[in-house]
């Protein structure tokens, strides 16, 4: 088991991705786990940890430092030690570039992209003072090539994958070793979200249209736990090599 006793928050774990790296990192031996979410996410908790032995579900808003280091706080009460983090949490408002409301194009950034360096800055600085660790950064695809009608979610995960960069040079001495992935056609409610917002503009059902989103490659879409279990990889001290990496986990979507 490659996380045997170590001890994670993940963000965004109220369903999706979150849930399924919760889950992969349980099957991965990890002590326990931290799922952070708006509401808590108590439904993730009973679906991955029935006993609620190795999870703790926490309300919190990811862009608050107070509520980031009361959730650094409270895993380690609970726990008795903190290893890493996974940034998962992350909103979509669709709409055309010349459309879209500058307040949700603000809300994007402000969770994708400001969240993920307020969580890192206060689990890394745990991290820091107590020999080190590793945080996985949940970008997309749509950072890398995007998609239309998304350009404040494909800028806010590009700039995950900048921050991603930045925060691996900066943090290496500290021994704390930061990547990213960039998932894409995930069986996740999001992408349902996004078929439900293309049906009526391409007058096409949006269950038609989400049995498309799946990689060509792989024929199917992509479960959570799968990508998951590369993150829980990530985090482990086999992957201690692969540092400020944008890893494409999106079924062979993207070429690079």
């Amino acid at each position: 088991m490659k996380l045997t006793d170590r001890v994670y928050v993940v963000t965004g774990a109220g369903g999706g991705i979150g849930q399924g790296v919760t889950e992969a990192l349980l099957q991965q031996g990890a002590g326990g786990v931290t799922m952070v979410d708006l509401t808590a996410p108590h439904r993730t908790a009973a679906v991955v940890d029935p006993g609620g032995d190795r999870t703790l579900d926490v309300a919190a808003d990811v862009t608050s430092p107070e509520d980031a280091h009361r959730v650094v706080s409270a895993t380690v009460e609970r726990f008795g030690r903190l290893d890493g983090l996974v940034n998962c949490a992350g909103v979509v408002f669709l709409d055309t570039a010349w459309e879209a409301a500058v307040s949700d194009w603000n809300r994007q950034l402000e969770v994708n992209v400001t969240g993920s360096f307020v969580f890192s800055r206060a689990v890394g600085g745990h991290l820091r003072d107590h020999g080190g660790g590793a945080i996985v950064n949940v970008s997309s695809n749509c950072g890398k090539a995007g998609y239309p009608n998304m350009a404040a979610y494909n800028a806010s995960k590009a700039a995950v994958l900048g921050l991603t960069r930045s925060l691996s040079m900066e943090w290496a001495a500290d021994k704390i070793n930061v990547n990213a992935v960039c998932p894409g056609g995930v069986e996740t409610p999001m992408l349902a979200g996004v078929a439900e917002w293309l049906a009526p503009r391409l007058e096409t059902p949006s269950a038609e249209l989400l049995e498309q989103m799946g990689p060509a490659q792989l024929g199917r879409k992509i479960k959570p736990l799968e990508v998951g279990r590369v993150i829980a990889f990530l985090l482990s001290d086999d992957a201690l090599i692969i540092r400020g990496q944008a890893i494409s986990i999106d079924g062979g979507d993207t070429p690079y």
